[in-house]
């Protein structure tokens, strides 16, 4: 059965269309539909309940080796209050999850990962901690907001002091009053636009979206729903756990290479992708110069031969083209290579482009 997030019955009140979702109900979208809500983002602010996501702490003397046997990206010279991506990866190479790490002290961090991975994340660190660390899953303790747009600062301004807002990409201010809700404010986000993500108490964080959406309402703040989130990520050309990245996909080939650190001393798949050596197939850009919309799962072709297939695809809204990401054989990964994509048996053209789709200027 599906839990609820603290902000379900706001969601309701503000019409949101509930659909199941990592384990939880989710809006989908609100009754401004997907395509607004991404442009809202784009052009002014949205607001999304990412209150499903799971926090898991590490503590401890061991807490950073831990980390670094983990995870495939290097903490040693991570600063207090600055964030870090990274993917977790199994012994075959293939990526078990990605998820971003706060240093909250020397011997203190703090883990997002995905909903539906967080007890398999939580599982997994148990089973390979060492040394003198405690794992502990924070979930429960946290419901988490997303406040993303150009605006964002506009409006998390109205309600908070802006001199203490974190202000490098990837930083964090631990305790932040936000509209007298204690928050811990980060600049990070999933859209590809300037934002915030802020974590507070579960029982505070209606108070909070309503303080949020009342003081956005002149900046054209709405609330956004999944179908945007994921419209917004794919048009940013960021990867999506169970899409471009998998237990059979390696960080090399979901283009994370900056983010697998193959000059520390080990981590957990190190040796596999060393034993690998360079990949066969790479993340690619595709926007189609047919007309039709490619999904997940279409089979790439390049002079009828099978050459990959499609991860993430859509219509995507701002820059208004039919654009797909793909994993293909490297061969065929340069910008300009025409390929086809199978779409319900019909092949579609389409081109090989940089990623990101959209990148904000």
């Amino acid at each position: 059965m599906e839990k609820k997030t603290p902000l379900y019955d706001l969601h309701l009140s503000l019409g949101g269309k509930i659909v199941p979702f990592a384990g939880y109900l989710l809006p989908v979208q609100y009754e401004t539909g997907v395509i607004r809500e991404h442009m809202a983002v784009r052009t002014a602010c949205g607001l999304f309940d990412v209150s499903h996501m799971g926090e898991i702490r590490f503590r401890g003397k061991d807490a950073l080796d831990n980390l670094q046997n983990m995870l495939s990206n290097d903490f040693r010279d991570m600063e207090i209050g600055r964030v870090r991506y990274s993917p977790i990866l199994n012994p075959d190479g293939g990526i078990v999850d990605d998820l971003i790490v706060y240093k909250f002290g020397p011997q203190d961090y703090f883990l997002v990962v995905n909903a539906a991975n967080k007890d398999k994340d939580y599982k997994w660190f148990r089973e390979h901690a060492r040394g003198e660390v405690d794992i502990e899953d924070l979930s429960d303790r946290y419901a988490q907001l997303a406040l993303q747009g150009p605006r964002a600062k506009e409006i998390l301004a109205k309600l908070a002091d802006e001199s203490k807002f974190p202000k490098k990409y990837y930083s964090f201010t631990p305790d932040l009053p936000v509209a007298g809700v204690n928050c811990l404010v980060s600049r990070t986000g999933y859209t590809g636009e300037m934002g915030y993500e802020l974590y507070c108490a579960p029982g505070q964080a209606t108070a909070l979206a309503k303080a949020l959406l009342d003081a956005g309402k002149d900046e054209g703040l709405i609330p956004c729903g999944l179908g945007a989130r994921d419209t917004l990520r794919l048009e940013a050309g960021m990867p999506l756990y169970g899409h471009e990245m998998s237990d059979g996909i390696s960080p090399l080939e979901a283009g994370l290479d900056a983010f697998v650190r193959m000059d520390k001393v080990d981590f957990i798949g190190k040796a596999a992708l060393e034993k690998k050596g360079a990949p066969g197939r790479v993340r690619v850009g595709l926007v189609l110069t047919d007309r039709g919309i490619a999904r997940e799962g279409g089979e790439v072709f390049v002079n009828g031969k099978p050459a990959g297939v499609t991860t993430s695809g859509t219509l995507l809204p701002f820059t208004n083209k039919a654009s797909a990401m793909a994993l293909v054989d490297k061969a065929y990964a340069s910008p300009g290579t025409e390929v086809e994509i199978d779409v319900r048996g019909r092949r579609l053209k389409a081109q090989v482009v940089p990623l990101p789709f959209y990148k904000r200027s």
